[in-house]
């Protein structure tokens, strides 16, 4: 312990000069390990190029028959939790999907926004916050639902009735 303390281990000292290992692995291997990075770089550049034509956006006819007074209509729906998005995004629901009881309403809506395994999916029941119900007039007629999906299950962006009684 004493020759601790006589070659001055209580007083602070600077950081070694001497190079760090990474910094010495560096300066051997400098120009190669450049190259390799760049090289890299160019492969994932070229993987994105070449995938890129198979992500574009593709008009499949289902919407060759749409209304386009009645799809601006569908594009311009609000509720309280904001814009619905279109008419696309919603679902339509049967009498039996959906409920009405003291003015608050509840839907019956897949568990998940996927199709697993091909099965069919379980449908819970879902309650409709009032600021996500639509307040004017139904042109479509039927009840239409928006649900949301997210880790904490889904939830119902916007809910328009069938019948605006």
């Amino acid at each position: 312990m004493s020759n601790w303390i006589d070659s001055g281990g209580e007083k602070p000292r600077l950081y070694s000069v001497r190079p760090t290992i990474c910094e010495t692995r560096q300066r051997r291997i400098g120009g190669a390990a450049r190259w390799r990075s760049v090289a890299s770089l160019a492969c994932a550049l070229a993987l994105i190029a070449l995938a890129a034509p198979f992500g574009h956006a593709r008009d499949r006819g289902q919407f060759v028959n749409t209304n386009a007074e009645l799809k601006a209509w569908f594009d311009g729906l609000r509720s309280g939790k904001g814009p619905c998005c279109s008419d696309a995004d919603g679902s339509a629901l049967s009498d039996t999907d959906w409920d009405s009881k003291d003015g608050h309403y509840r839907v019956r809506v897949p568990r998940y926004g996927y199709v697993i395994d091909g099965r069919p999916q379980e449908l819970v029941w879902v309650d409709v916050p009032e600021e996500a119900v639509i307040s004017e007039p139904n042109r479509v007629g039927r009840t239409m639902v928006w649900p949301i999906y997210g880790y904490m299950g889904v939830a119902v962006r916007c809910f328009m009735p069938g019948s605006m009684t």
